[in-house]
């Protein structure tokens, strides 16, 4: 359905840039949680979230 849509030329040249589009969205996202503070993030997992309790 891309191909029809876009043309062959574009098509390829899609299939092409995936890989590279997937591994900078990883980076995003991994930089995105460095910057937000693992804390933040590390909250919602449940083996770790005993780890960040406070004592009130």
């Amino acid at each position: 359905m891309l191909g029809t849509f876009l043309g062959l030329c574009y098509h390829e040249l899609a299939t092409t840039w995936i890989p590279t589009a997937g591994m900078w969205g990883t980076v995003g996202t991994v930089g995105l949680v460095w910057a937000m503070g693992c804390q933040l993030i590390l909250d919602w997992v449940p083996y770790i979230n005993g780890k960040f309790r406070k004592d009130d």
